[in-house]
Formats: structure tokens, C-alpha cells, sequence
């Protein structure tokens, strides 16, 4: 029996409607709002590089529009999200605690972010701080002074920076909030105070369980894809994807063009119905982060959309194709190319440095106007009073000569009108 055939266009749509990236958020967004979108996509990776909005913010405006970013940080607050190693360092829905508790049981597959040699080496200055919480409450890094100079990076913490971490790893300790981005740490029995470890899934359970939800969150897979999602090592993905075709929880497609074995995961069977006649049509356009899931696993992104994708900050700067921390553009579900930007914050002037079409991408009225609206709101969202363009492709400096004044977004995401070189 033949399978359901999908076009590439109707395959990248169903991706993007598993991430919540089909059509622009219309409402005003509350703390509520913050959490579905991190639960719909499962995890949101943190990272702290800040040229523009730090890329967990960033990832929600993409999907939300304006919203204040305090309720990020409201939602780890109250408990709704908790902080661990997933992809990597993400923000995740606090009912999944259950599914990445053994990470911290068996911390030898940590890699880097464990040492077992730092933990025998200062185990009683670790036991010291511990008790220092414990009888006095959440700490954060901050409020231990450094005595040997000016840290250089991660490798080179204070001692109780490393030991706090080391203690979250271990799952000793949790983040309770952030203050201006910087880890609250207390007692895991504090922010959880009835959690069992009982209730922790096995090793095995906890991987096939990550693999099943790789396949929600991204809504088309195939087996290359999915261990990626979690970061997870040495799996079997393809038997687990035959089962969950018999028990229904995927559909098996193909995909025009592509090779390999499609699936589709059964919570988007309206919208495959939909695709299959060519009927979800993506209208949204943001820019996205360089750590959105849509982009992170860059052998995906190359696939699906044709997009070949390397962050580029860990870079030495002379040998950058395209800049610090690009910023891939997503028009009506194509990746169409990517801007390297810079928020000015004391001057309140957006800089989008460089932006690049991809090879055979044709610039329309449409498709500018549609970069021009997604560049403003950015701008907008981040506090910008101007945009202002340094290195861009000629018909944009025919249509926006160096830039212009930014025009005010609107709550409810109403789109406002594309304004020409005049502007500037």
C-alpha cells in the first residue's frame, strides 16, 4: 500500500505547526501563554550571549510576539518550569522533572558538565555550602566574591560557582528563579518539597519516552532526527518508530524529494489531512534564534529546508562566513535567509549588520514587506528606536536606503503598514 505522499512545502508546514510557527499570536500574552509554548515545543534552550535579546526570550517572541520577557521568569518562579540538561542547559514544563531525574542519578554521561575529580577534590567545601543553604537560604553565584582576579569563561568559575553547579548537576540543588539572569539556587527539597525519587523513569523508559515526545514536538520525523532533540546517545531509534506506527501514535509518509522514511506524529493528523491537499499554508515571519529548535540541529535544517546553518559566535572572527549571532529569517514557512544583528541598547538603535538571501530566493514586494514587518517588530519588542542598515543586499537599500524610525507594534499583533525609503 502506498503511503501518503507530502510536498516538501506541506512536510516544512507540519514542522512548523508542531512548534507553534504556522500563523502570528493575535492575543495578548499572559504567563500561562509562556508556559504552552515552552510545552508544546518540551524543552527551551538557555544561553546567555546578549547582542540581541538572550535566545530563551528570543525564542518566545518568535512564536509570541511582543510579550514582556518577566514572565519568563514568573513561570520558573511560581513553579511551572524547572532548569536542567536536556538538549543543554534548557528551561522545562516541571511535570517532565520525572523524566530527567536519572540524568542526575547517573552523572558519569554527563561528559564535561560533571567532574567527579572537582567533586573527591573540594567534597567538604561542597558539603559547606550545602549546609550554608540549607540553613540560610537560596544563594546565587553573586554573592561569593572572587579572590584570585577576573574570570575568563566557564573553565575559569570561582570555586563556588563550580560547586553550585556541580551541586545542580548532581540534583542536589535547583534554580527557584533568576535575578537579572542569574541562577537563585536552593535545596531541591525546598522547590519540590513532595518529589519521590519513586517516581524517576529508568534510564530505558526515560529514552524511549524522550524519543516518543521528539516526534510530537517536531511533528514530521525520521529516524536520523530524533536523537537529537534530547542529545541522547547510542539509541535505537527505528524499532521504537515501528511501534509507535502500530500502536498509531505516528503515520507513515513520504516526503517529495527527500529520502528515507517519514513519520507524522498522530497529534497532527487535522493538520496532515490539511497538508495533503496542500491546505496549511505557514503566513508567519520572524526571525529566529540561533538556538530555536526549528534551526539547532543543523543536519535537520539542511534537509527539510535547505538551509545549511552554523552558529558562528564560537567562531574566530576571521574566519565567520556571516557574523556573531545570525539570525535565520523564516517567511511563510521557508527559511529564506538570515541577518546578523546588533541591539544598541544606550543608543535604542536595532543594527542589523548583514542580511543574506539564500541562493535562488527572489525578493518580491511580498516577501519584503514581510522582512520589513518582522525586522520592525524585533526592533520594537527590544526597545528600538531606529533601524539602521549597514551591509544589505542592493534592492534593500533601494526599498530602505540606511534604515528607518521604528513604528510601534501593537498588543494583538496587528500588522501595520510597510513603509518605503521614504521613511528613513
Amino acid at each position: 500500500m502506498a503511503l501518503p505522499m507530502l510536498s516538501l512545502r506541506a512536510a516544512r508546514a507540519l514542522h512548523l505547526s508542531a512548534q507553534g510557527m504556522i500563523k502570528a499570536n493575535r492575543s495578548q500574552v499572559t504567563v500561562n501563554d509562556v508556559v504552552d509554548a515552552i510545552r508544546r515545543m518540551g524543552l527551551l534552550q538557555i544561553d546567555t550571549i546578549h547582542v540581541v535579546a538572550r535566545s530563551p526570550y528570543f525564542v518566545l517572541f518568535s512564536r509570541l510576539g511582543n510579550y514582556p520577557t518577566g514572565l519568563l521568569e514568573q513561570a520558573l518562579a511560581q513553579g511551572d518550569l524547572f532548569e536542567y540538561w536536556a538538549h543543554e542547559a534548557c528551561f522545562i514544563p516541571i511535570e517532565d522533572y520525572a523524566l530527567l531525574r536519572h540524568r542526575m542519578q547517573r552523572l558519569d554521561n554527563l561528559g564535561w558538565k560533571y567532574s567527579s575529580e572537582w567533586q573527591e577534590k573540594h567534597q567538604h567545601d561542597i558539603d559547606q555550602l550545602l549546609l550554608h543553604i540549607r540553613q540560610n537560604g537560596p544563594v546565587r553565584s553573586a554573592d561569593f566574591t572572587r579572590t584570585k582576579g577576573k574570570g575568563g569563561g566557564w573553565w575559569d568559575w570561582k570555586p563556588e560557582k563550580r560547586h553550585l553547579e556541580t551541586l545542580f548537576t548532581a540534583g542536589h540543588l535547583m534554580v527557584r528563579e533568576r535575578r537579572n539572569f542569574q541562577r537563585v539556587y536552593d535545596l531541591t527539597e525546598r522547590v519540590l518539597p513532595h518529589w519521590q525519587d519513586e517516581r524517576a523513569l529508568s534510564l530505558a523508559d526515560a529514552e524511549r519516552e524522550m524519543l516518543r515526545r521528539s516526534c510530537q514536538y517536531l511533528g514530521l520525523v525520521k529516524a536520523e532526527w530524533m536523537a537529537d532533540y534530547y542529545r541522547l546517545k547510542r539509541v535505537q531509534a527505528k524499532p521504537l518508530l515501528a511501534q509507535l506506527t502500530d500502536a498509531g501514535e505516528l503515520i507513515a509518509v513520504s516526503v517529495e524529494g527527500l529520502r528515507g522514511d517519514f513519520y507524522v506524529s498522530a497529534s497532527q493528523a487535522d493538520n496532515l489531512a490539511l497538508a495533503l491537499d496542500d491546505r496549511l499554508s505557514p503566513t508567519k515571519t520572524a526571525l529566529l534564534s540561533p538556538f530555536d529548535p526549528i534551526v539547532w540541529h543543523r543536519k535537520r535544517a539542511s534537509e527539510l529546508f535547505g538551509f545549511d546553518y552554523r552558529i558562528e559566535c564560537y567562531t574566530p572572527e576571521a574566519k565567520r562566513q556571516f557574523g556573531y549571532f545570525v539570525l535565520p529569517i523564516l517567511q511563510r514557512g521557508e527559511l529564506v535567509g538570515r541577518l546578523d544583528a546588533k541591539m544598541h541598547r544606550s543608543q535604542a538603535v536595532f543594527e542589523v549588520k548583514g542580511l543574506w538571501f539564500e541562493k535562488g530566493v527572489r525578493t518580491g514586494k511580498q516577501r519584503l514587506e514581510d522582512i520589513w514587518q518582522a525586522i520592525n517588530s524585533c526592533a520594537h519588542w527590544h526597545g528600538a528606536k531606529r533601524v539602521t542598515l549597514v551591509n544589505v543586499p542592493d534592492v534593500l537599500k533601494s526599498a530602505w536606503q540606511t534604515g528607518w524610525w521604528v513604528k510601534p507594534s501593537t498588543v494583538r499583533g496587528e500588522q501595520i503598514q510597510f513603509i518605503a525609503a521614504t521613511d528613513s
